[in-house]
């Protein structure tokens, strides 16, 4: 009996399950230490994804007004040279048929409206439809149907509007991890309701069920926190 009994105090299960209730309030308490710091964490990393997304959304949509003035210059410019190509096809038909005083004055005009008017760009686009004119007369080729030119008109109206779409897709991003980190906080508070019940329990075996049952949802919520990409403050 006395080697039995020696044996049995020996018995390191036997000395966890007296060390266990004599400390679990201690643990208990250390539980909700770790427990709250993680979810302040988390709440506070939830937060800044709310930040950033607010200034994705509105530096996107800053983008998109922009944009959308930037696209009212381009086409006001395109008619505008389109009214200007017109003006140099009429004049162009005085220089070539009309009288000598006629041709230089309609040159004279078409200099001065190159000099304020037309830009490299169109002009070049200008001389490229001249040509493809003069070698196949029966296709007209315009000169506002330039490549070049409607890249220098229109392709930073283009630019900016990849731009929105980028920061808005970045909000939209910034939005799903700010509500996943959300939910994770909301766990993780259960999980503190838990550990808060556990410990005003008397009964030693409710409160180890409930320490269980709060640390797997802690630990759940801890982990899929931790594969959130971190936001610094700045």
């Amino acid at each position: 009996m006395t080697t039995n009994s020696t044996t049995s105090s020996g018995n390191p299960s036997s000395k966890l399950l007296t060390w266990l209730p004599k400390h679990i309030e201690i643990i208990v308490v250390t539980l909700l230490g770790l427990v709250s710091v993680a979810t302040a964490y988390t709440s506070f990393q939830a937060s800044l994804y709310d930040s950033q997304m607010a200034g994705s959304y509105a530096l996107g949509q800053n983008y998109k007004t922009e944009a959308e003035s930037m696209y009212l210059e381009a086409n006001q410019q395109y008619v505008q040279d389109a009214q200007t190509l017109l003006r140099l096809d009429e004049l162009r038909v005085d220089v070539q048929f009309g009288d000598a005083a006629t041709a230089a004055l309609a040159q004279a005009k078409v200099d001065a409206i190159y000099t304020s008017s037309v830009s490299d760009t169109f002009a070049a686009a200008i001389a490229s439809a001249d040509a493809a004119n003069a070698g196949n007369p029966e296709t007209y080729t315009s000169a506002q149907d330039d490549k070049a030119y409607l890249a220098e008109l229109f392709d930073p109206y283009q630019e900016k509007v990849t731009a929105a779409d980028e920061k808005l897709a970045l909000g939209d991003r910034y939005n799903g991890l700010g509500d996943q980190l959300t939910l994770y906080t909301v766990l993780m508070a259960l999980s503190l309701f838990l550990l808060g019940v556990a410990a005003v329990l008397k009964k030693f075996r409710m409160q180890i069920l409930i320490i269980a049952v709060s640390m797997v949802i802690f630990t759940f919520a801890a982990v899929l926190t931790a594969m959130v990409p971190f936001v610094s403050l700045g």
